[in-house]
């Protein structure tokens, strides 16, 4: 059983259960599982004993004369054990054992909180969990429905060729909460020096988690996250409309019933009676944002440590990401600084953008099917990877880099063709277009080719609210409505029609120099004084209709307004098609957000002496 958890950041790392991503499982040839409870001791720095519930799934045939190689699997935030049922069903039927738990925190009868996934006390409970796998008898488990103590002796053991006691082969998988734990407890094993773990496979997860919640996309290492890091200098901007969604307070019938953020004294209530199962931490993060708009740099350096980006130096197992295209909560880019960090420091590691994330969670026919993983792309792409790495078995799986394309798959309605694979991200050439003034201040600037067609011209805009009211991005919330940017809270720059498609893969990036004469008064004493910006790239109909693809937008703090500053656009896989033209839009708001409560009155300049410049990775 799960304890009932209705609080803040249930919204910031919930769903990536991979149950929900699955059709129902087959009645025929079911494993039965075995219910557990194992104890897991000695855990972070207060020395912590939690009890584990989880499932035990032995596959036919197998037993401690023909023993067969396994899988930990736990649940994305808020879940249980049961989640992973179609990937323990699906993955048995392939020969694997599985052990399927669920996670620390989350387990009525046991007074362990939760940790966020940290290396010290999740991490460290995952390693104990591996050992068990092993047949490690230090590791105390009973069968709940017999009171028998339990011991694993039908996974094969390779103590031998390691020369590290009670080592199983195993393999991890999992989605947002159950991804970035992987990375926790293949953190612990290298640290520890035992690398029990043979392989991973984390989906639709995070970087750097303070990146996560509040972004800030004009301070990343050298303007963008093939950097291999997502982590800024600066405070980001917190994602307000994430964080109520999933509160007792939160949007149960829409964006409208999300509490003001205005409001210290109705933010500080929930947080006071919402954080009971929380590290101390989580809740201080929560009150600063109610009372003075982010996150101090202690919960961000507290965040932060609660992230593979912290401890990038130790994965070092196979790692296969899958990221969702579909994902306003943990964007592309977060697996791109990922990727870019394991491929660099040696890491065998492969990258692929789906179709589905937090956002919509719900994969196309053939991409994801856990409980018949050999029958989707996905599922047999994960198989080769842990027959290979886990199984030692099975060529070597590509290390490279594969895409969802939705207008493929549209003409074709077939999965395999939908995707697209390169050796290595990043793909495509580079394409830049010059921000154009306009001598009309309420008209659109131009996006133009060359600098040399580039229009002096000033345009400006302003902050409406410190929530909205501009409407982009929408969390997971429905995704149908229409965009808006109401008069006077954004500023556009259109191409001219285009004569054919464009394909992009990746993230634009734009270069942009902002005047704020306002801010640039305030901006020393800190974040509250700073300059808040969203920028977000739409594709605009012949008939006017806006998309903005999968309602991802780039949020900004500027930490100092009189200089240049670079913005890294959502990363996309994207197809404008001929007729269609791409804006880019700067505004002042946005109801995903949490934004100034100062007015913030900007203009931008072109012309000449101005370097204002959008560049996007075009394909084909």
């Amino acid at each position: 059983m799960r304890r009932a958890t209705t609080v803040l950041l249930t919204a910031v790392l919930t769903t990536g259960g991979l149950a929900a991503l699955a059709p129902p499982a087959a009645a025929a040839a079911e494993i039965q599982p075995r219910n557990l409870t194992i104890t897991v001791t000695n855990l972070g720095p207060e020395h912590r004993t939690c009890l584990v519930d989880a499932d035990l799934y032995i596959p036919a045939g197998v037993s401690s004369s023909a023993p067969a190689p396994a899988l930990l699997a736990t649940n994305g935030f808020g879940g249980t054990k049961a989640d992973q049922a179609d990937l323990a069903q699906g993955f048995g039927e392939q020969g694997y054992v599985t052990l399927s738990y669920t996670g620390l925190g989350f387990v009525d009868g046991d007074n362990c909180p939760i940790t966020l996934d940290d290396r010290e006390h999740d991490g460290a409970a995952a390693g104990q969990l591996i050992r068990f796998l092993g047949g490690d008898p230090s590791i105390t488990a009973v069968d709940d429905a017999t009171g028998e103590p339990v011991r694993i002796d039908q996974v094969v053991r390779e103590d031998g060729k390691t020369g590290t006691p009670y080592d199983p082969q195993v393999g991890m998988t999992g989605g947002s909460y159950g991804g970035q734990i992987q990375f926790a407890t293949a953190g612990v094993e290298k640290a520890a020096g035992t690398d029990r773990l043979d392989a991973i496979i984390p989906l639709i997860t995070w970087n750097d988690l303070s990146y996560s919640l509040a972004p800030e996309n004009s301070g990343l290492p050298r303007g963008t996250a093939r950097s291999r890091s997502v982590t800024s200098s600066g405070t980001g901007v917190f994602k307000y409309q994430w964080a109520a969604l999933f509160t007792t307070v939160g949007v149960v019938n829409g964006v409208e019933d999300i509490p003001s953020a205005t409001d210290p004294t109705a933010w500080q209530h929930f947080v006071d009676n919402n954080c009971g199962n929380f590290e101390p931490e989580v809740c201080q993060a929560l009150a600063e944002v109610g009372t003075i708009g982010y996150p101090s740099q202690a919960s961000i350096d507290f965040l932060r440590s609660n992230s593979v980006a912290s401890y990038m130096g130790d994965v070092r197992v196979p790692t296969l990401i899958g990221q969702g295209q579909a994902d306003t909560l943990f964007n592309l880019q977060e697996s791109v600084a990922t990727y870019t960090a394991l491929k660099r420091q040696g890491t065998p590691v492969s990258l692929a953008w789906q179709s589905w994330g937090h956002s919509h969670s719900t994969p196309q026919p053939g991409e994801l099917d856990m409980r018949h993983p050999a029958q989707s792309l996905q599922g047999r792409a994960a198989l080769a990877w842990f027959d290979h790495y886990v199984r030692d078995r099975g060529p070597k799986p590509p290390q490279g880099f594969a895409y969802y394309r939705d207008w493929v798959y549209a003409e074709t309605g077939d999965i395999n063709q939908a995707y697209a694979t390169a050796p290595s991200y990043p793909v495509g050439t580079e394409r830049t277009y010059y921000l154009s003034g306009t001598s009309t201040p309420a008209a659109d600037g131009a996006l133009v080719s060359s600098s040399a067609q580039v229009t002096p011209g000033t345009s400006a805009y302003g902050n409406l609210a410190p929530v909205g009211p501009n409407y982009t991005e929408t969390s997971a919330l429905d995704q149908t409505g229409p965009v808006t940017d109401p008069p006077g809270s954004g500023i556009r720059f259109s191409t001219a029609p285009l004569t054919q498609p464009m394909d992009i893969v990746g993230s634009p990036r734009l270069q942009v120099q902002l005047d704020a004469p306002s801010v640039a008064l305030t901006q020393a004493g800190g974040p509250a004084g700073q300059l808040m910006v969203f920028a977000k790239l739409y594709d605009v109909g012949p008939d006017g209709t806006i998309e903005l693809p999968n309602r991802i937008i780039s949020p900004v703090r500027v930490a100092d307004v009189t200089q240049p500053i670079t913005i890294e656009l959502p990363a996309t896989v994207h197809r404008f098609p001929a007729g269609h033209r791409l804006v880019v839009v700067l505004a002042g708001g946005d109801m995903a957000y949490r934004g100034s409560t100062a007015t913030q009155p900007v203009t931008l300049a072109a012309g000449p002496g101005h370097t204002q410049q959008l560049s996007l990775p075009v394909v084909g």
